[in-house]
């Protein structure tokens, strides 16, 4: 089996010369074949958590629909690699704020975020990094942010646990139940669901802003 993805196996593309986004979509829903699949959805989960833009539901729902046998084992991968990821987050806002947490905050713009974040943990802990874990709200931003404001380390780490659990284990699930009519809604409607999808990344941070004041 080859190591790296093959054109071949993703989803047929619309007529003409498909766009980068495209590309990089059918490039992604590869890996659902491949050996390594998992192994990048692990480490993209982990990597999210503290600096990737990109969440790994961009990953799980490829897989998950070349493997609906394994839907849930994807879905375990991802939590962990998200809570390994957030503990890492953790300690960057805890030791590493300075040399690093703060240039990824203000690479995404989010350092006024980051004090409503610290403000919102002071007052409700659970439902704070609850959220943040189970919804689209950008959750590097809570990670590093739970390291810099002294968060308790065990609930920090069993409240993510569960919060990103909920999330990933309901995406495998309902595509697991619906796999290959969602398949071919999201080939159908490409165009639509990427903007979507690159809106609701977008508008995570304003979200964030309008409910924590």
């Amino acid at each position: 089996m080859s190591a790296t993805p093959d054109s071949t196996t993703a989803l047929p593309t619309s007529r003409g010369k498909p766009g980068p986004v495209r590309r990089l979509y059918d490039w992604v829903l590869g890996w659902a074949d491949h050996t390594y699949g998992p192994t990048i959805l692990f480490f993209l989960a982990m990597a999210e958590s503290f600096i990737f833009p990109i969440p790994p539901d961009a990953l799980l729902m490829p897989l998950t629909l070349g493997r609906p046998r394994r839907a849930y084992w994807f879905a375990f991968l991802c939590t962990m690699g998200s809570v390994i990821g957030g503990v890492m987050g953790y300690y960057i806002g805890h030791a590493l704020f300075e040399q690093f947490g703060r240039p990824v905050l203000e690479w995404y713009h989010a350092m006024h975020t980051f004090e409503l974040v610290g403000e919102k943990y002071r007052q409700n802990l659970v439902l704070a990094l609850g959220t943040a874990g189970f919804t689209p709200v950008p959750y590097k931003v809570f990670t590093i942010a739970g390291g810099a404001f002294g968060v308790p380390f065990v609930p920090f780490v069993v409240i993510s646990f569960v919060s990103r659990g909920m999330r990933f284990f309901l995406v495998a699930g309902l595509l697991h139940r619906f796999g290959q009519p969602m398949k071919a809604f999201i080939d159908k409607y490409f165009n639509i669901l990427t903007i979507a999808f690159v809106a609701l990344l977008v508008g995570g941070f304003l979200v964030l802003r309008l409910v924590m004041h």
